[in-house]
């Protein structure tokens, strides 16, 4: 198991997601802790999803949403920046997550005089950990909060496409606002 700042950033996605749901407008059908049916399955659990031990959401989020896709890395340099992008993660996909990280960093590297333009592969690599590195040590601490204000930026800029594109996300589109973006936002999460 991981050190306590990545079980500190599950407990706090494991807080926004709630306990089990299945509402009839999400598409993800049966959910708990924030763990779709589809997910749960994939990482093996075959129980019934509303008994699904919260120590499994625990092992899954570690491994899908923090290991793989190399937010962990991101932590060494910030740990806000690796906790926004684990909740985007969680919610809209890690490769999504981690590009959009990179498309910032790019339009962010002033020209590419700062570091070199990053390909937005979703991939978090050493280019990637580089770039952020180098941007936070251009613009310090309130470079950290701008480029975590623009990743919120694109992420209600996604929800509002979701709820634009289907009519039945209406019903989870101020909630996400209001627990992903509005929370990260005024400091939270």
């Amino acid at each position: 198991m991981l050190d306590d700042p990545y079980i500190r950033i599950i407990d706090g996605l494991i807080g926004r997601e709630g306990g089990y749901s299945n509402h009839p407008s999400d598409k993800g059908g049966e959910t708990i802790w924030g763990i779709t049916e589809a997910v749960a399955r994939t990482h093996g659990y075959t129980g019934p999803m509303a008994e699904m031990p919260r120590e499994v959401a625990v092992e899954i989020y570690l491994q899908k949403y923090v290991i793989d896709p190399g937010f962990g890395r991101v932590h060494t340099v910030s740990p806000r920046i690796a906790e926004e992008l684990v909740d985007t993660g969680v919610n809209m996909g890690p490769s999504v997550a981690a590009a959009w990280l990179q498309r910032w960093l790019t339009a962010m590297n002033r020209q590419g005089r700062d570091y070199p333009d990053l390909k937005p592969d979703g991939v978090i690599g050493p280019r990637t950990i580089e770039a952020l590195q180098a941007f936070l040590a251009k613009r310090g601490p309130r470079g950290e909060q701008v480029l975590l204000v623009a990743l919120n930026c694109s992420q209600g800029h996604r929800y509002l496409e979701l709820a634009e594109g289907r009519v039945a996300n209406e019903d989870f589109l101020y909630g996400w606002l209001d627990h992903r973006v509005a929370a990260q936002v005024e400091g939270g999460a």
